[in-house]
């Protein structure tokens, strides 16, 4: 949460910070963006505070694209985390005096937050992670994989798979996580990550074609070692549709 380059702590809305669980789809894994700072070995979700003349959804998608690189991302606020001693003893005076905190400003960081939950879906191949300094390290980690994280992290990122798998019932899923061009296969591979289950082939197939979001090309998948399957795109301008108006079926 913490960078080398915060302006004055007076700047920015007290008690307030975002906390982002930035979701991308891999060779067949769902995977998470994780941060680990300099100070210690601590990993954390992508995060920070927002100014005082920002709109918070404002704030979370400079966060986003200063740490994927992108425009444009498909951006959700899911939940809001405000337990009583959620930060206490997080902002240590050693950690502080590491990011060239002043000892004045102390207070500040270290009183009450309250931070709210985003979950961004985003293209894994052209999210290129950011670094706030030398010191980080900023990488995609398989999401049944990830190591202990800081403060309620865990809890935001499971509270965002949550939410996620609950809201694949009432809008589509795949136009910012899978390349332009994909089959049915990798389609339901992906939902069948997301939920954590196996879907039927037959019925998956007969669901997502009803929805009208895909539209079949005149290509078939390369460099198969059996038969070439039917690669698909998203027709962009039906996927808004439905990701506006919802879904009224259930996978």
């Amino acid at each position: 949460m913490l960078k080398t380059h915060l302006k004055n702590s007076k700047e920015y809305q007290p008690g307030l910070s975002i906390d982002c669980v930035i979701f991308g789809f891999d060779d067949n894994q769902l995977k998470v963006l994780l941060i680990k700072t300099g100070y210690d070995d601590s990993w954390s979700l992508p995060g920070g505070f927002v100014s005082i003349d920002e709109d918070i959804d404002t704030a979370a998608v400079s966060i986003l694209q200063s740490r994927t690189g992108l425009k444009g991302i498909f951006l959700r606020q899911f939940a809001t985390f405000g337990k009583v001693k959620r930060n206490q003893d997080h902002f240590s005076s050693d950690a502080l005096a590491y990011f060239g905190i002043p000892l004045e400003e102390e207070k500040w960081y270290k009183s009450r937050f309250v931070t709210i939950g985003y979950y961004a879906l985003v293209n894994f191949l052209k999210a290129i992670p950011q670094t706030d300094n030398s010191g980080e390290m900023v990488e995609w980690v398989d999401h049944n994989e990830v190591p202990k994280l800081i403060l309620d992290h865990r809890e935001i990122l499971d509270k965002a798979l949550e939410t996620l798998r609950t809201e694949l019932n009432l809008m589509p899923v795949g136009y910012n996580l899978l390349p332009e061009k994909f089959t049915i296969p990798e389609l339901q591979k992906l939902y069948e990550t997301i939920l954590g289950r196996t879907l039927d082939r037959r019925n998956f197939l007969r669901k997502i074609t009803s929805i009208g979001i895909l539209t079949k090309l005149d290509e078939k998948k390369s460099n198969v070692a059996h038969k070439a399957p039917n690669l698909y795109s998203f027709d962009k301008d039906k996927y808004e549709e439905v990701l506006k108006n919802g879904l009224t079926q259930g996978w």
